[in-house]
């Protein structure tokens, strides 16, 4: 299985949970320190590294031959799970929308959304050579399906990039069109998460759970069993 953005919580909860079921897993990520530290959590012998900038299309080639030596040349699962978040640290990113940047929203959409496309594209070999179950999951946003809250954010120091929105909700269009193009060989799906739980702002906090049911917000824990579930056919 190869996870990108595998370095960060999702990624490694998400490797665990797979792990746990037999698979070995590749961890892609632009830091290689972070990409080690996270392995360090794994069983050992049951996962890769590769180093890659997603924004940057000489890195991603890089890495798909890398992605190619450590699988053998065969790939059951891929899990696009990187991206720019709204707390990554950008120009004219996550500020009021008059201030943010053209530029920085293209780079999220490179990362975000051409990136899935263009690694599922090139790995489809990988995915073909496999036998038995093959799928694809892309982490996607609930603010990809509605439009943000801003007042959850007032006095907080955090913010919501429209780049961010429409990249996610670009990629469950770009779900729909993989999984229809890709069917019956190869199953591709979106999982759409609401906020996870990183020690936010407890001003944050306490508006945004106000406005969930279960009062908290989402753990890595509760994220492994979807994803489970959405990568194998058990």
């Amino acid at each position: 299985v190869l996870i990108t953005g595998g370095a960060g919580h999702v990624g490694i909860a998400a490797a665990h949970a797979l792990i746990e079921l037999g698979a070995n897993v590749v961890l892609l990520d632009i830091s290689e320190a972070s990409l080690i530290d996270a392995s360090k959590t794994l069983p050992e012998g049951r996962s890769g590294i590769v180093v890659c900038d997603l924004a940057k299309d000489s890195s991603i080639k890089e890495a798909l031959a890398k992605v190619e030596e450590l699988t053998a040349g065969k790939l059951t699962c891929i899990i696009n799970n990187a991206a720019f978040v709204g707390t990554s640290n950008l120009k004219g990113w996550s500020v009021p929308f008059e201030n943010q940047s053209l530029d920085t929203f293209k780079s999220c959409l490179d990362v975000n959304l051409s990136a899935p496309f263009y690694l599922v594209q090139q790995l489809m070999p990988l995915l073909e050579n496999a036998e038995g179950d093959k799928s694809v999951i892309n982490i996607s946003s609930i603010y990809g399906v509605v439009g943000p809250q801003m007042d959850l954010y007032e006095g907080t120091g955090m913010g919501n990039p429209a780049a961010y929105a429409a990249s996610k909700a670009g990629l469950i269009q770009l779900t729909k069109w993989m999984a229809s193009v890709l069917a019956p060989h190869i199953r591709v799906n979106s999982l759409v998460l609401g906020g996870i739980y990183r020690g936010q702002d407890q001003a944050f906090l306490n508006k945004y759970n106000a406005r969930v049911p279960l009062n908290r917000m989402a753990t890595e824990e509760d994220v492994k069993g979807a994803i489970a579930y959405l990568a194998t056919s058990l």
